[in-house]
């Protein structure tokens, strides 16, 4: 606890990792976790995610502020909107009285101009992804930075959680390249499967051999 730049922020472990300026939907039951968010809306302060799965909680995670309150139930049940801040590194974790919390420290990321060439072959990937679903793709254009993008895509939790704990912008480009063209290549096989159930069998929608 004894670095100068520390400060304590409530902590919510979560399967899902979040990154900045991403939106992301929550349904809050548990009580702690209640009591935090009614703390942070009434305070207008930031909480942070950190990503859990089977391998335990992460060492960096992401501030996140409530932007919107979709709903709140009888029973003190709440829907939010999050929006991702700043990435952090937990230095201390513990318990306090009414919630999780941790001593933590922001993360600078670098700037993407750094890496010029990663950023354009990743903005490529993007656009190519956004046109494989009907999006515009010129939605790539405008995005200057690995976050940016990532904030714009569904990736499973672990392909997140790596962007966070990449050392600088260009080995987040490639990661996130990488991640893009394996959802590109998603889409392209489930159009293809979906193709193939529509003609094969005289449009039984079965997948398999042809009739004979």
């Amino acid at each position: 606890m004894g670095e100068p730049d520390a400060s304590e922020l409530p902590i919510f472990e979560l399967g899902l990792a979040i990154v900045p300026t991403e939106r992301v939907p929550l349904h809050i039951f548990e009580e702690r976790y209640r009591a935090m968010i009614g703390d942070c809306l009434e305070r207008e302060t930031p909480f942070g995610i950190v990503f859990r799965d089977e391998d335990g909680a992460r060492a960096i995670g992401c501030t996140a502020l409530v932007s919107e309150v979709l709903e709140r139930y009888d029973d003190g049940r709440l829907d939010v909107i999050v929006r991702g801040g700043e990435p952090f590194r937990v230095l201390d974790r513990f318990d306090a009285p009414e919630w999780p919390a941790a001593q933590v420290e922001m993360i600078q990321p670098t700037t993407s101009g750094e890496a010029s060439d990663e950023l354009s072959e990743t903005r490529t990937a993007f656009a190519a992804l956004l046109e494989a679903v009907g999006a515009e793709p010129q939605r790539a254009e405008k995005a200057d930075d690995a976050f940016t993008i990532a904030a714009q895509v569904e990736l499973p939790g672990k392909e997140k959680q790596r962007l966070l704990e990449a050392e600088d912008e260009r080995e987040r480009l490639i990661a996130l390249e990488r991640s893009l063209k394996g959802l590109l290549a998603g889409v392209k096989r489930s159009r293809e499967i979906s193709e193939r159930a529509k003609s094969n069998g005289h449009g039984s929608g079965r997948i398999g051999p042809p009739q004979r």
